[in-house]
């Protein structure tokens, strides 16, 4: 089988597709022929050796996939060879056949194509799980999304509308917003353009936003934390701009606000009951047509370098999905 791996930390482009003998399943894995794989930023950290996880070289990127399984490990139980899933291998899913722990699986809805399966389980549950289990976002409060033409923004615009919230969008250009409110938001801010405070200000009536959901960090943060409610709760879902933000901690408590944490890799780990009911819950909506994930470009094995790429320069919008069979 074919694999995207990198042999040496760096940019995407010294990643190299080489033949590899195809992998067998240890106890409680399953084998997964990829038909599909999501990009997410940790895909741009991990090949330059600056993610949570750091495998050993050589290894191949891709964090989520779909797929049909073609084999078993020892003890594994409720999953059938020929079953269709999307799963979280953590890497390894840049390539034509990859490993899985068999608790990370979910047999894909009739209906669900491959390459939106394998475009869904990472941001869609990183979202719900910062605004519904870290945030406890309740219908009626206000959201403001950072990054929000990202796959994890756009993610937390839908969910943050089912949850009943309102919705204020915030990115980069017009171009991005115009796809934001096409996806439910309520509310954009254009903040290359326009003061991001005043224009918060200005659209919660001088109340601020009850939750912040930031993939971006930076510059932004703060002034975004400076724009909470009373109870605020700042939710820190990751650093695209590259920046790690410092925020004065005496707003949080003149705001009686919180910055709380959302590692979703870590809950998986765990909590794996909480992850397949989180799971349940986002396929239910997907049926309900209340989330609709957007695919913007499909990228060949050997064209995935361009997909990381296209990540690093923030130039995606929504997802971008490798197809690692022809």
């Amino acid at each position: 089988m074919k694999a995207l791996l990198c042999t040496q930390h760096g940019d995407p482009e010294l990643l190299e597709v080489r033949e590899l003998p195809s992998p067998e399943p240890g106890p409680g894995q399953i084998r997964v022929d990829v038909h599909a794989a999501g990009v997410n930023f940790p895909d741009s950290l991990i090949i330059r050796n600056l993610y949570q996880f750091k495998p050993e070289l050589p290894f191949s990127p891709g964090g989520e996939i779909a797929g049909v399984i073609s084999a078993l490990g020892e003890g594994v139980e409720g999953l059938r060879v020929g079953d269709a899933v999307m799963a979280l291998c953590g890497h390894g899913g840049f390539a034509q056949q990859a490993l899985v722990e068999a608790a990370k699986a979910v047999r894909i809805p009739a209906g669900v194509a491959m390459d939106m399966a394998a475009s869904f389980t990472m941001v869609y549950a990183t979202s719900y799980h910062g605004l519904a289990d870290r945030a406890q976002l309740k219908a009626g409060e206000s959201l403001l999304v950072l990054g929000a033409a990202g796959g994890v923004g756009l993610a937390a615009v839908e969910i943050g509308k089912a949850l009943g919230a309102r919705v204020i969008a915030a990115a980069s250009s017009d171009e991005k917003l115009e796809v934001c409110r096409a996806h439910g938001a309520d509310a954009c801010i254009n903040y290359s353009r326009d003061d991001l405070r005043e224009q918060i200000k200005h659209l919660t009536a001088g109340q601020g936003v009850d939750v912040v959901y930031d993939p971006v960090g930076g510059q932004l943060a703060e002034p975004a934390f400076r724009s909470m409610a009373w109870r605020g709760r700042f939710l820190v879902i990751g650093f695209a701009l590259g920046q790690i933000p410092s925020l004065p901690l005496n707003l949080a408590l003149l705001k009686g606000a919180s910055i709380v944490g959302v590692f979703w890799g870590a809950y998986v780990a765990r909590e794996p009951s909480g992850f397949q009911d989180d799971m349940a819950q986002l396929l239910s909506w997907v049926r309900e047509g209340k989330l609709k994930p957007r695919i913007s470009a499909r990228y060949s094995l050997d064209d995935a370098p361009k997909a990381i790429r296209a990540l690093m320069d923030r130039s995606a919008i929504g997802k971008l999905v490798v197809l690692p069979t022809p």
